[in-house]
């Protein structure tokens, strides 16, 4: 019996599948006579059209999925088009762009399957993550059309209850969906398939039964992830010796499944999950050693969608002692301490993806984000100040944001200049997140198609699916306009750090003296600031290395009056120099090493 799994563009070129690595060493556990083998077609794509091309469209998930949709959908060739010269930056410059890696892209696709045998191939598993739908319904199509008899199905992060549904009554090359973690239901199927057991009763659907609206996902998964094996990549290295490509992949790991603070109201990103789950500090570090020696790789990219804290710094302690120069890239929650941040960086994690979402305590409360501005400014502080690079975003444009939402986000952007620019994110609604489920509580009228989607989809096809990203109306033109002046701020702050003349000492720093402390602050379109501050204002200003209440403060520094404190503590504020909120207090240099 043999399977063959595959992932098709746009997953990024430089990783190999871990949905594919997982499977694939999953089924080799369990039934050593299976011949599994792994299909990694966005490697040769990705050298058809360049690696620049690819890694510039890759990034932007609208514009990849708009070139599958010309190929899918011919006569719907000019509306995905549209899609794709709006959202590439330079599309519109380079009309031919479009038609050009489309021809691409087919003749990629027809190559590869003629190089290719599957007429012995008892099914057909396609990988359906983020900008993935398209080209995977394009490519069974054509697979169909050269093995009409060969079962496909279609599993991932994309196919949800709902999701899976709606593609499986809508779309005739498919014969299963897989919903949530695939090791359990898929090896129910191949034994199924085998005829050595029945059809499975959880997580899959097939056409054959009919009905099929009360497909939900079901708890079939495993609860000890460090029985699982560590994922199999040979196949992805194999490919990539056959083609010209120069680079030294990047191995995506995992640590956990699904989150364990999954409160976050915007966010459908646990939908595949039944619960939060991890792995011991030991299994990962094992992993993480076997994959260095099998593939000559110290790069590592975690998939998970929150590191589990305790276990992470027992893996990154013990990774500090390793002679590996491992570099790491991660999902976390907002590190507490320069101290965690310092376990973090002395371990070898470099990148740092952050959920800081938004800059205003009131509406950090709606999003049910668990953190407060302070937090999550004292975070971006100590990452910079560990030479971690923390990318995060800023929701804008939240349904039923306020005035003073914006004005909180404005008076907080100037305090946090010196730090590396967070990326403005407009708000999109999830399919399944708490915003979708409960949309008057955020001021939803109505959920509609996304407007993305109609042009990438047919008329007639889209009125049967039930799609991830969902279109709504609401207060969208107002929120639209209200906040304009922080996407003009943020497009300030990243041109300020695009001018700097020098970047190997922080925009906002201190040196220390045994009595006093020197602080320069770089200021956009201005001189440079030098501060001067001397005993008790020195001792108050380090007291605040992370943040402390005024309260605190006072009752530490007995010998200056609370006005005279509150006076000193709001002229720092001003100069940004300081955060504070109602109750604490954050210094924002960064000491000079």
């Amino acid at each position: 019996m043999r399977i063959s799994l595959v992932s098709m563009p746009w997953a990024i070129f430089n990783r190999p599948s871990v949905q594919l690595g997982a499977l694939k060493a999953s089924l080799a556990e369990q039934f050593p006579n299976l011949n599994v083998d792994t299909h990694h077609p966005y490697l040769s794509a990705a050298q058809a059209i360049g690696l620049q091309e690819y890694r510039l469209i890759s990034e932007n998930p609208w514009a990849g999925e708009a070139l599958y949709s010309g190929l899918l959908f011919p006569e719907n060739s000019e509306q995905a088009k549209k899609l794709f010269d709006r959202e590439l930056p330079g599309g519109k410059n380079n009309p031919k762009r479009f038609d050009t890696l489309t021809n691409q892209l087919e003749q990629h696709l027809h190559s590869w399957l003629h190089d290719r045998d599957f007429s012995d191939c008892d099914l057909l598993g396609l990988s359906i993550c983020f900008s993935q739908l398209i080209p995977s319904l394009y490519a069974a199509q054509k697979i169909k059309n050269l093995y009409p008899d060969l079962p496909i199905l279609f599993g991932g992060s994309t196919c949800t209850p709902a999701v899976g549904t709606s593609l499986l009554q809508t779309f005739s090359d498919i014969d299963f969906i897989l919903t949530g973690e695939g090791e359990r239901p898929l090896a129910a199927l191949v034994n199924h398939l085998d005829q050595q057991g029945p059809f499975p009763d959880k997580n899959i659907l097939r056409r054959q039964q009919g009905d099929a609206t009360s497909f939900s996902l079901q708890n079939d998964e495993k609860s000890d992830l460090d029985t699982l094996p560590t994922p199999d990549y040979d196949e992805y290295f194999q490919e990539l010796a056959t083609l010209p490509l120069s680079f030294i992949p990047e191995l995506p790991i995992e640590f956990s499944r699904g989150c364990w603070w999954n409160k976050c109201s915007f966010c459908n990103l646990n939908l595949q999950w039944c619960g939060y789950r991890y792995k011991t500090n030991e299994k990962m570090l094992a992993e993480v050693k076997h994959l260095t020696n099998r593939h000559q790789c110290l790069d590592y990219f975690f998939t998970d969608n929150a590191l589990p804290p305790q276990e992470a710094k027992h893996f990154f302690q013990q990774t500090a002692e390793h002679p590996g120069g491992f570099q790491f890239f991660a999902e976390i929650r907002i590190p507490k301490s320069t101290e965690e941040c310092r376990i973090y960086t002395n371990g070898g994690l470099r990148s740092i993806q952050v959920g800081i979402e938004a800059l205003s305590d009131p509406l950090l409360s709606r999003m049910k984000k668990g953190t407060t501005v302070i937090e999550n400014i004292a975070a971006m502080k100590c990452s910079a100040a560990a030479g971690i690079q923390l990318d995060g975003n800023l929701i804008l444009e939240f349904p039923g944001s306020t005035d003073q939402d914006v004005n909180h986000t404005l008076a907080a952007l100037d305090a946090v200049f010196s730090y590396r620019p967070l990326k403005a994110a407009s708000f999109f609604l999830g399919q399944g997140s708490p915003v979708h489920s409960q949309p008057s509580k955020f001021g939803i009228r109505a959920t509609t198609h996304h407007p993305n989607n109609r042009l990438l989809f047919p008329t007639e096809l889209l009125a049967g699916l039930d799609l991830l990203i969902k279109g709504y109306s609401g207060d969208r033109i107002e929120q639209r306009k209200r906040w304009q002046p922080v996407r003009k701020k943020i497009a300030a702050w990243e041109q300020f750090h695009r001018d700097r003349s020098s970047t190997d000492k922080p925009a906002l720093s201190y040196r220390e003296g045994e009595s006093f402390l020197l602080l320069r602050q770089e200021r956009p379109n201005q001189s440079t600031l030098h501060h001067r501050l001397k005993g008790l204002s020195r001792n108050i200003y380090l007291a605040c290395e992370q943040p402390v209440s005024r309260k605190e403060l006072l009752q530490r520094f007995k010998t200056i009056k609370e006005g005279q404190m509150i006076t000193f503590l709001k002229d720092l504020k001003n100069k940004h120099l300081m955060y504070c909120d109602t109750t604490h207090c954050l210094a924002l240099a960064i000491k000079e090493k």
